[in-house]
């Protein structure tokens, strides 16, 4: 019998030819996006060369940078293993155990997602006005950001092949030995993945930490530039935060590591059976009840305690109805531009691979790691020294959203573009098609799923981001994130309280989808 492949009839040369000259144009367009996507980190490099060495050395190793590096180092030390060892219990108990309503605990351990950390924060310092300090700063910030670890274990949980603890089990090691020796290192991925998630998240996080006054090198740019407008110095300690992703980022590599712990086949996987609590079951229940009543039910409870005392007059239907329109409006402006800017890295990460395209997709991530302060504060010195006209305008900001979030809606097209079969393209080429319409009435078609879920993460992140919003937004520009730290800021906590819970309800449905996709990932 004839191959299929043999039965696929040839392509003529001009079609051949066609899609090649596509793909070098795309190929062309996606080199330019990942030129630009690195301009933060070449714009602070340059800034370094042209300030001089003499005074980079005297900007850098002075007292205050060394305190900041110490509060920082501190932060990520202590705060990234409490998580860790956080999540993996929840993870266990909520997909490996017969803990009584584990699914409804499961939703609740990922809904903290929908909360902005500064948010939190807010909650926590009226609820406890002394909170100040690393401690407070380490427990605010494993409340927060703890989802971002619990999320890839639990996935990773549900997706390993019992057969192996069964076969560790069979030659005498007991349940805590196998944990360590069979369940937990094929954990690595997913604890790296998340761990890097979280340490990036505490570098970047501004509006948490002011709450409770510790210092990090995100508050000290951010007051530097606000205080003083003192370029050089803002740059040089956003040099020394860039350093420090770059070694989170270089750490989570290393630690991964290479190894594989997947079958060679597909085998005859079972569902694994869940452990039996027994007399265990109350004091495991108080785990993710204490969990969920930390990380939901103070900044609901507080929340509603300022709407209460606040009654009518705190909800100011003009002001919040600018504020949400405004908000919306960015959020879906930048959320199309930064899919837009994905679009030709999506398509030749999966239409022709490569070193080439390899190097040019790594760009795009490296950008996704800086903190955005570092992105708003290069496009800030970029525009007043080169642009000026450009400062502050509508063009900048979504220029900065489109950078900072690129990763975001780059990760969910090329998931989406890997399902479009490439031969649909080709068929509309070869019935007469140009290129680009071939793409359009395609691959793009197949894959508006997959790029509206990025748009929509996109969206997320800009209705939450707080710090590159001040610094680059049109004068008059009061968004959600803007009315509720201004008002926050005052101690005006009442008037903050109403921007607080429409940003939490903007942010569940996509927490809720996030949640679900996870589900789907293993099958359930």
């Amino acid at each position: 019998m004839q191959s299929a492949i043999d039965m696929t009839p040839a392509r003529p040369p001009a079609a051949r030819m066609k899609e090649r000259r596509s793909t070098s144009w795309i190929t062309v367009a996606a080199a330019l996006i990942s030129l630009v996507a690195l301009l933060p980190l070449a714009f602070i490099v340059w800034v370094a060369i042209q300030t001089g060495w003499d005074t980079v050395v005297a900007l850098i190793f002075r007292p205050r940078v060394g305190e900041l590096l110490v509060n920082t180092v501190l932060l990520v030390v202590v705060t990234v293993p409490i998580a860790i060892v956080l999540s993996v219990a929840l993870a266990w108990l909520t997909e490996r155990s017969d803990l009584p309503g584990n699914r409804w605990w499961s939703w609740l351990s990922v809904a903290p997602l929908a909360i902005p950390a500064f948010v939190h924060s807010y909650a926590w310092i009226s609820f406890v006005p002394g909170l100040h300090g690393l401690w407070a700063g380490v427990l605010v910030s494993v409340i927060a950001y703890f989802p971002f670890l619990y999320l890839p274990i639990a996935a990773a949980l549900r997706r390993l092949d019992p057969a192996l603890e069964d076969a560790a089990a069979a030659l005498g090691l007991g349940p805590w030995r196998v944990f360590a020796r069979v369940v937990l290192p094929q954990l690595r991925l997913a604890i790296c993945g998340g761990s890097l998630l979280v340490g990036l998240h505490l570098l970047a996080e501004y509006g948490l930490y002011v709450f409770i006054r510790f210092d990090t090198f995100t508050t000290a740019i951010v007051d530097q530039f606000q205080s003083t407008f003192n370029g050089p110095a803002a740059n040089m300690l956003a040099a020394v935060l860039v350093v420090c992703c770059l070694f989170l980022l270089a750490l989570e590599v290393m630690i991964r590591g290479e190894e594989r712990y997947a079958r060679v086949g597909s085998g005859a996987a079972r569902k694994q059976q869940r452990a039996r609590l027994g007399r265990a079951t109350l004091p495991c229940l108080l785990l993710p009840a204490g969990v969920a009543l930390l990380s939901l039910g103070v900044p609901f409870v507080t929340v509603s305690r300022w709407l209460l005392a606040g009654g009518t007059e705190v909800w100011r239907w003009d002001e919040i109805g600018l504020a949400l329109g405004q908000t919306l409006f960015l959020a879906i402006a930048g959320a199309v531009l930064a899919t837009l800017a994905a679009m030709p890295m999506a398509w030749i990460s999966i239409r022709a691979p490569g070193p080439l395209q390899r190097l040019l997709e790594s760009c795009n991530y490296i950008v996704g790691a800086l903190p955005g302060v570092v992105t708003a504060l290069a496009l800030v010195t970029i525009t007043v020294r080169v642009a000026l006209p450009l400062y502050q305008t509508l063009f900048t900001i979504l220029f900065g959203y489109a950078l900072m979030f690129l990763p975001r809606a780059l990760v969910s097209l090329r998931a989406s573009i890997a399902q479009a079969p490439v031969e649909l393209e080709r068929a509309a080429s070869s019935l007469g098609r140009s290129p680009v319409k071939a793409l359009w009435s395609t691959t793009v078609r197949l894959s508006a799923p997959g790029a509206a879920a990025g748009m929509a993460m996109v969206a997320l992140g800009i209705t939450n981001e707080l710090t590159a919003t001040q610094m680059l937004a049109p004068n008059g520009t009061r968004t959600l994130a803007m009315a509720f730290w201004s008002y926050s800021g005052e101690i005006d906590y009442a008037s903050a309280a109403p921007y607080a819970l429409i940003m939490v309800a903007m942010s569940l449905p996509m927490t809720w989808w996030l949640y679900i996709q996870s589900k789907r990932m293993a099958g359930r």
